[in-house]
């Protein structure tokens, strides 16, 4: 069985908490509820807990007594604001909130390692039990850490992992070294002059404006940066107008730059710039960008990347253990937290053919005991210090 038989015990309650969790999304910051369970239950097993961290972020401290590291286990709690359309018997309650990317999973089985480490006691040292808000791009880690996450709760190693539908069951991937993009997000409004759609030259029309600036766009990619390098800019949002015989005053687009290179960042963020001014003057109108960034890039400390590959076998079986093929363009807060703190994250794959973040992703309940042991034997393992350290 790829899981401590313990905690594997629990699958029913595990999974009671994740779908309850599911009903009932929370977007960043907002996490009132889900923070108010996490606290009850870790209060009930004895862990000393603190709450209102970096917003609604919740900290358990577990101590054994005994000399070791500090390791920091963390979980994110935030839902996205998107529609649900998986039409499960505990599909959200909310429409447009949705736990579309499994983080309901994350707090399940960071509740699951928190209950085994509560009862057993089998580490050395404290164990730091993070229950982040805010990860879907609000900046969550980052509030944690400026309201002293690491000052009040100082950790010698810190350990995250995601649930992906990309990867088989039990399916375990880990990347030494740069693991996944940064992130920068755009707004760009293009200000034109509206008017009736019947006397077009009148008026300044933004929309063509922001179908040429979207086209303009993709050549930041393609003929700006260096065809080596991995630098991806996608607009994901452009918005104008309300009315089939208005030409609206302004357009909206808005958009994400993932980058591996803080040099290629900086490269996108003057292109884009200068593109959005260069097109709103040869449509006769005036642009206003807005850049900032959103994650940086995650690093992953090699060598206890390898630690946590053994502890991962320990629990799936060698075979099922992996090292990626190369960095994901994907992005994640917990990079903040890794820049502070050594440490890894760790990518568990579970049954399902749909990814995460579309309106269909459904988690498979199976994956929360094995997720909950990789923390749990990362605690227990990596809190024990060497018999050098241990007799000094």
């Amino acid at each position: 069985m790829p899981a401590i038989e313990r905690i594997a015990a629990w699958l029913p309650e595990l999974t009671a908490i994740r779908r309850h969790l599911h009903a009932h999304p929370e977007l960043g910051f907002e996490e009132h509820e889900t923070a108010a369970l996490v606290a009850q239950r870790l209060g009930g097993w004895g862990i000393e807990v603190h709450t209102g961290i970096g917003g609604t972020g919740v900290v358990g401290i577990l101590r054994s007594g005994r000399p070791g590291r500090t390791i920091g286990l963390r979980g994110d709690m935030d839902a996205l604001p998107m529609h649900e359309e998986t039409g499960l018997d505990y599909a959200s309650v909310h429409p447009g909130r949705f736990h579309g990317c499994g983080h309901d999973s994350h707090v399940a089985m960071l509740l699951g390692a928190a209950r085994y480490l509560a009862e057993t006691r089998n580490f050395d040292g404290t164990v730091h039990l993070i229950f982040q808000p805010a990860e879907e791009g609000l900046g969550g880690a980052r509030a944690m850490i400026a309201d002293g996450l690491f000052a009040r709760f100082p950790c010698d190693e810190i350990y995250a992992l995601h649930n992906s539908p990309l990867d088989p069951p039990d399916r375990v991937g880990l990347l030494p070294g740069l693991s996944h993009a940064g992130a920068d997000f755009f707004d760009i409004t293009l200000a034109g002059k509206g008017g009736h759609a019947a006397i077009a030259h009148l008026a300044r029309d933004p929309i063509p404006a922001a179908a040429a600036l979207v086209q303009a766009l993709q050549t930041v990619v393609s003929r700006d940066a260096h065809a080596g390098h991995a630098l991806v800019l996608t607009v994901t949002r452009l918005e104008a107008g309300a009315a089939y015989n208005i030409i609206p005053e302004t357009a909206l687009l808005s958009g994400t730059v993932r980058y591996l290179d803080d040099a290629d960042r900086d490269l996108a963020r003057a292109r884009i710039a200068s593109l959005a001014d260069g097109v709103a003057q040869a449509f006769g109108m005036a642009a206003e960008v807005r850049q900032w960034n959103v994650f940086d890039v995650l690093y992953n400390d090699p060598a206890l990347t390898e630690s946590a590959a053994a502890v991962c076998r320990g629990i799936v079986g060698a075979d099922n253990v992996y090292f990626r093929d190369g960095p994901f363009m994907g992005s994640e807060d917990f990079a903040d937290m890794l820049k502070r703190v050594p440490g890894s994250f760790i990518i568990v794959g579970h049954a399902g053919d749909v990814p995460v973040h579309n309106p269909r992703f459904v988690l498979d309940d199976a994956i929360l005991p094995v997720g909950a042991s990789i923390l749990a034997r990362l605690a227990e393992t990596r809190s024990v210090l060497p018999p050098a350290a241990r007799a000094s």
